[in-house]
């Protein structure tokens, strides 16, 4: 592989001008081509095998004007004045003639007159295209009902479709990226490299995602969450890959050279990053829901894309750049090249140095730091967001407290009973609502009515909690197993929201265990070794845990949670839990792939098992601490949209980052490697026979360092039996 990717950058670097038309080329083409056959994104919220799922199934076959998409129109007259009827009915009237709108309920008055509610029924689903952003026509409607000195908001499936990102993340991230890239080489053609290169990669995969939702539902957020992993990959890729050339350059190498050994060994790292993350990205399809399947396939789009603009790209601007790229302060002033003289000089090898003098005490503090952050995950509740965790800029949660304020919060979420007639006789039907309505978790339950064929009999009730009131679950949960009798099923948004959290709880140990194994196996393949994948794995997971717990702190509990912009505390949403791992086991394996090929390299080179961790931290620390750094700002950046799920995922992913940088590759890993010494790289012959085998070193002709080779592994390792390969 390597002298596949040597050969791919020097071809980049010296024939730079070709690899930029090429790309200048597919860029307009993909963009021209998603921009004529791209689709509209949109939600799936179906989901096969969940109880809701039957009951909704019915009312589509049974009676569409209860199945489709939903909206909610409520007035209100803030001096508190009854609203006036022939107002209503007007409004009404408009609101008919909105596309696809087959029905408007009567108005809903609250106790004191003064609010209305009009409720929407379309003969399409949330997720027809038709449907998605269709805000604007009720604004429309209401407009043309010429109602004054009324408050009108909107609520439901429909306007909650149509809120969109603000794009602030993306230029948050951007320019603090651009910061650190700059105080990072001290060039500003060095810093911009990576941002352009990362930008055109993105571009690309934009598109992609673009095109695949013209095949299949993409979700609205997974753009967002395509582009936010997208971007941060991306510039730490280029940023790898520009740190390895502005090295090689002035160890003396020409710019083809220098551009050539530097994708074939930060290229290489790059290589099987990139695959982690694409890895991890498939175990989302594990979830059980299309919609997952969409989050996964569209963020590695994105993740392709940034990896081929970071291993062509890069090489191609070194090519032009030159020593452009290298610092003013260091042009003309010698480099040597030496590990050694790393682990001594910096700030990083003298404190490797000093974490290997007593590496017990301080994995111990590192792991003690982790399991106390990750702690508060263990009561973790998790519930798909609604429009109460909304800003209280969006019209959707100005419906929903203006709801809950005037009918109760129940109000916002009813649940829908569907009786099959053909098991449940009227009779039984009428025994039921009467229960229900003796229940005092119900504040009211409507009328039934039956559908044009007969076959089966709908009515609604309200719950007396809201529904991301933990009450509420627990309510559906025991109508369904006490209550309920054979032939009614109960559904509704609010109980499909339910089992949607019940699922995903349930399924993340198969997503975990999928991409857990995989991770681990690819990591064997390319550093032959059975100790590193399982200690990497171990890290890996207790970063990510230590984040689910800052994320349950932060939203669920409310510590600090104004500074995002959030007014009350909410559930974890359920969407985060499976979504944070699958991307962040992904990126942790970055660093770690980062930080064991320096490692590696001094191991293969020396026979040192001790020395090689310090030589490989004290190389690659800095450029790592500047990756992670700018991974986390373009986190956080993301952190302040308005979604809530959006805010969920760049915190917790920005904090898994951040300590993934320092506790796990500044002490946990260089401690254990320390402690287990040779046996970091033991690998049963056995195993090593059956094990694909990857080549990290350069051939000679393309200028590799010698490898070490003879028995430096431990006693019955195969690197006894076969020598060092890698």
């Amino acid at each position: 592989m390597s002298s596949m990717l040597y050969r791919l950058g020097r071809a980049a670097a010296a024939h730079p001008w070709r690899t930029l038309s090429a790309w200048l080329v597919v860029l307009v083409g993909v963009l021209a081509f998603a921009s004529s056959a791209g689709g509209t994104f949109q939600d799936d919220w179906d989901v096969p095998g969940a109880e809701g799922q039957a009951g909704l199934d019915a009312l589509r076959a049974h009676m569409p004007q209860a199945g489709g998409a939903s909206a909610l129109v409520a007035v209100h007259d803030p001096d508190g004045d009854a609203l006036a009827e022939g107002d209503l009915s007007r409004l009404a009237g408009e609101l008919a003639d909105v596309p696809h709108v087959i029905k408007v309920s009567p108005p809903q008055m609250s106790e004191d007159a003064d609010t209305a509610l009009l409720t929407l029924r379309y003969d399409v689903p949330v997720t027809d295209n038709d449907v998605i952003g269709a805000l604007e026509p009720l604004e429309d409607a209401v407009a043309a009902a010429d109602l004054e000195g009324v408050e009108v908001q909107y609520g439901g499936e429909v306007p909650g479709s149509a809120m969109e990102m603000s794009g602030r993340g993306e230029m948050i991230g951007v320019g603090v990226a651009l910061v650190l890239l700059v105080l990072t080489f001290g060039s500003v053609v060095a810093a911009g490299l990576p941002i352009v290169v990362a930008l055109v990669g993105l571009a690309i995969g934009s598109a992609g995602v673009t095109l695949l939702a013209a095949t299949t539902d993409v979700s609205s957020t997974a753009p967002t969450v395509a582009t936010m992993v997208g971007l941060g990959v991306g510039i730490d890729y280029a940023l790898l890959l520009v740190t390895r050339f502005v090295e090689q350059l002035r160890g003396g190498q020409s710019k083809v050279e220098a551009a050539g050994y530097a994708v074939a060994t930060a290229g290489r790292s790059v290589v099987f990053a990139g695959l982690t993350v694409l890895v991890s990205l498939m175990g989302l399809g594990l979830a059980g829901l299309p919609m997952y399947s969409a989050f996964g396939a569209a963020t590695a789009i994105a993740v392709a894309a940034v990896m081929a603009a970071s291993l062509t790209l890069v090489p191609a601007f070194c090519g032009l750049a030159g020593h452009r790229l290298v610092a003013r302060k260091d042009r003309g002033r010698p480099y040597e090249d030496s590990a050694d003289q790393a682990a001594r000089s910096t700030l990083t090898g003298r404190w490797a140095r000093r974490i290997g003098a007593r590496p017990l005490p301080w994995a111990l503090a590192a792991l003690v730091v982790l399991v106390a952050l990750a702690a508060p995950a263990l009561g973790m509740r998790t519930f798909p967001q609604d429009a109460s965790a909304d800003p209280t800029s969006f019209t959707t949660r100005q419906a929903y407290d203006l709801v809950a304020a005037e009918y109760g919060h129940g109000a916002n979420g009813p649940l829908t009973f569907v009786a099959d007639t053909g098991t449940v006789d009227p009779a039984q039907t009428e025994r039921l609502r009467e229960d229900l309505a003796d229940d005092p978790r119900i504040a009211s339950v409507g009328p039934a009515a039956t559908s044009s064929d007969g076959a089966i009999t709908v009515f609604d009730a309200q719950p007396a909690f809201g529904p991301q009131d933990e009450r509420t679950t627990d309510l559906i949960t025991s109508l369904r197993a006490d209550t309920l009798p054979d032939g009614v099923q109960l559904t509704g948004g609010t109980a499909i929201l339910t089992d949607i959290s019940t699922m995903l709880s349930e399924r993340i140990w198969l997503v975990v265990g999928f991409v857990v194994l995989v991770s681990m196996l690819l990591l064997a393949m390319m550093f032959r070794s059975v100790v590193v994948p399982i200690k990497a794995a171990f890290m890996n997971l207790l970063s990510i845990g230590a984040a689910y717990g800052v994320v349950t702190l932060v939203f669920q509990h409310g510590w600090g949670s104004s500074l995002l912009g959030m007014d009350h505390a909410v559930p974890v949403s359920s969407w985060v839990p499976i979504l944070m791992f699958a991307i962040l086991f992904g990126l942790s394996m970055d660093y770690e792939v980062f930080l064991l090929s320096r490692i590696r390299e001094g191991w293969l080179r020396t026979g040192d098992a001790r020395g090689s961790v310090v030589s490989g931290l004290a190389s690659s620390a800095r450029v790592i601490s500047s990756a992670a750094a700018i991974m986390v700002a373009v986190f956080l950046g993301f952190a302040t949209e308005g979604d809530v799920t959006v805010k969920m995922l760049g915190l917790g992913m920005a904090v898994a980052v951040a300590l993934d940088a320092t506790l796990v590759r500044l002490v946990l890993v260089p401690a254990t490697m320390t402690m287990l010494g040779h046996w970091n790289w033991w690998l049963p012959a056995w195993i090593d026979r059956r094990l694909p085998h990857v080549r990290a070193e350069l051939d000679a002709d393309a200028g590799a360092v010698p490898v070490a080779a003879g028995p430096v592994g431990p006693p019955g390792s195969a690197d006894e039996h076969e020598g060092v390969s890698a």
